[in-house]
């Protein structure tokens, strides 16, 4: 099986080859609970109403800088809304999403096979546990290394109902310092990395040390760094000088929180989050640098203040907004390909499997 896959991107309906991705967003989320995230930050009433209030228009302003305040915003749950939403997308160019939700906020197979025959798109499915604190610790406690990897194996192999994982993770490694669970997890997560040779998608921590120790962990481990992608880049690292330490071990650096500004919940503390000029600039410079084959970037759109319909970018955002930004800073045609066509391709085409 791991020949047939060997060559080929493998979606929510079946293998296709990688030169029918085209334009890609790599990290995004269709459906997803993601109400693990959800804070309450203050006793006040005015607080307690805004915290189960259900998400309107009118109330884009307020969850702008308070997304993680409302637990209706941290639901993506109408199906209909995310076929709507995705199809945009389509629209301005876009041929394939990668929806990395996976178990423990709400990994839907039979949804995501509804949602790719409605809109045409290439969808490509996540496999492999999220962070410790959205349930699934107890279910990492009590699986052993060589059970998460059969987990996360039999996802890409045989699939719920023959609906198959084609990339593993987003891996959840944010406990700092990191909780022997999600090394656990992230042993297991090379290890099939390995044998499958898909490609590893990584949710690093917060602090700035955590992705270069999670790398550590994984090459360790045995994987294959070409082939990993390190998440939330823009949200991680404060420093150009932290992101070439990164690019240097040959993983994939993701800037997918495009749009986003100053997210965090208060209980990471507070962090200086670039804005989207910001991004831009600091992938110019490492192109600069000679990492341009290992950029890619996406909006992981997972809320719904994200979204057009409640005043958001929505999921269309890099081919209607951000593309032309970059050809607007003297970005060449052939240097956007690469990045969001290209590298895409390249890290989602399986690999020979290696073990």
């Amino acid at each position: 099986m791991e020949k047939r896959l060997a060559g080929n991107v493998q979606t929510v309906l079946g293998l296709i080859s990688p030169d029918e991705l085209g334009l890609t967003l790599p990290h995004e989320h269709l459906l997803l609970d993601l109400t693990v995230r959800f804070q309450l930050t203050e006793e006040s009433v005015t607080a307690r109403v805004m915290a189960e209030k259900p998400v309107s228009l009118d109330m884009a302003g307020w969850l702008r800088f308070h997304l993680f305040e409302n637990r209706d915003n941290l639901m993506l749950d109408d199906e209909e809304l995310a076929i709507k939403e995705v199809f945009r997308f389509k629209l301005a160019g876009g041929r394939s999403v990668v929806d990395v939700t996976n178990w423990g906020i709400g990994q839907d197979p039979h949804a995501l096979v509804r949602i790719a025959h409605a809109t045409g798109l290439n969808i490509i499915m996540g496999t492999g546990y999220y962070t410790m604190d959205s349930g699934c610790a107890e279910v990492l406690k009590a699986k052993s290394e060589d059970e998460i990897f059969d987990d996360i194996l039999r996802d890409i192999m045989v699939g719920t109902d023959g609906i198959r994982a084609g990339i593993i993770g987003e891996i959840g490694a944010d406990s700092w310092p990191l909780h022997d669970i999600e090394i656990k997890s992230l042993r297991a997560a090379a290890r099939a990395q390995r044998a499958t040779g898909a490609a590893l998608t990584i949710h690093p921590g917060r602090l700035e040390e955590s992705p270069l120790q999670i790398l550590q962990i994984l090459d360790k481990a045995g994987a294959d760094l070409s082939r990993v992608i390190m998440g939330h880049i823009d949200r991680t690292a404060y420093s150009f000088e932290s992101m070439v330490e990164m690019a240097k071990t040959g993983c994939y650096l993701e800037f997918d929180c495009f749009s986003l500004e100053g997210y965090y919940p208060r209980r990471y503390g507070v962090f200086d989050t670039p804005n989207d000029a910001a991004r831009v600039n600091y992938i110019i410079r490492l192109i600069d640098q000679g990492y341009l084959n290992q950029i890619l970037i996406s909006t992981d759109t997972a809320m719904k203040a994200r979204l057009m319909a409640y005043g958001g970018p929505g999921y269309a955002h890099i081919p209607e907004n951000v593309i032309p930004w970059m050809r607007a800073k003297g970005m060449p045609e052939e240097v956007i390909n690469t990045i969001t066509v290209e590298n895409p391709k390249r890290v989602l085409t399986f690999a020979p499997a290696s073990a």
